[in-house]
């Protein structure tokens, strides 16, 4: 039986999977229609390869030292928790600024055009029998949107594996599954559509994965704070796991709050602009 925040970081895990696969399809399929499917492929394929090297080490190091790291549940729920903040926050971030109008909408059929462009224009070397251009644009995007996935998929399995209230022995499992189904799927209608997925929502999805990896890093950075107990035992939310769903509305309302007081400027911005470029 699966547990209802274990259920939640699936989701969680599973919609940063659709929205970072999205990113490097649209990547490849600039590569691949302007230079060399061939090479843009080639290069897609060896970053995966290259994601699954560093994954299987992580995991190795992970297996090694588990019983050392269980006996510090607090520091590493401190630190997941930290970290998980930080990466949730820089989404929110992106995500307030373009609902604000502060930062362009994202958009695949334009980032997709101007991957084409600067394909066009770049220069033709060939190496290995492969457009080198055209490899190593689509390795670049494809790894580090990977990694990206990596760790959410390590950072949220790790801290379900020790949470005090439903600990989850199969927890990266779980999450790399869940990974695995947005990836597979994304890349499915990719190759069905033959054209990025613009229609995909997103920044909407950007948002709600902001949300819920910034309520899970509070809520384990509290979880963390046990640490510094003499004991060195991690806290207890009064409400238990009942805290989640109020620290996701809590960061909701801030977040609608930022993008509610940032409008003004952005419209006051578009009008200076627009008055500066007149003759």
């Amino acid at each position: 039986m699966i547990s209802a925040p274990a259920m939640t970081l699936m989701v969680a895990v599973f919609v940063a999977s659709i929205v970072e696969t999205v990113e490097a399809l649209t990547i490849v399929l600039a590569m691949g229609l302007t230079r060399s499917w061939k090479s843009a492929l080639v290069g897609a394929g060896s970053a995966l390869f290259a994601l699954g090297l560093v994954t299987a080490a992580i995991m190795l190091m992970l297996d090694q030292f588990m019983d050392q790291i269980q006996t510090v549940e607090s520091l590493l729920q401190l630190i997941i928790g930290v970290l998980l903040t930080i990466f949730g926050m820089q989404w929110l971030r992106k995500a307030i600024l373009r609902y604000a109008g502060l930062k362009a909408i994202h958009d695949e059929e334009l980032i997709f055009e101007r991957e084409r462009q600067a394909a066009l224009s770049a220069n033709r070397e060939e190496r290995m029998g492969l457009d080198w251009f055209a490899f190593v644009v689509s390795f670049k995007g494809v790894f580090l949107e990977g990694v990206e996935v990596v760790f959410i998929v390590i950072t949220f399995g790790l801290a379900a594996m020790t949470d005090r209230v439903a600990p989850m022995e199969n927890a990266i499992f779980l999450a790399a599954m869940a990974a695995l189904i947005g990836a597979v799927l994304v890349a499915i209608v990719g190759v069905v559509a033959h054209k990025p997925l613009s229609r995909v929502p997103e920044n909407t999805m950007k948002f709600a994965v902001g949300l819920l990896l910034s309520t899970f890093g509070v809520y384990w950075c509290v979880e963390g704070l046990g640490f510094f107990h003499p004991e060195s035992q991690s806290l207890n939310w009064p409400t238990g796991t009942w805290a989640l769903p109020l620290i996701f509305v809590a960061w909701l309302v801030v977040s609608i709050t930022t993008i509610v007081i940032l409008k003004p400027m952005a419209q006051k911005k578009s009008v200076a602009n627009t008055l500066s470029s007149r003759p």
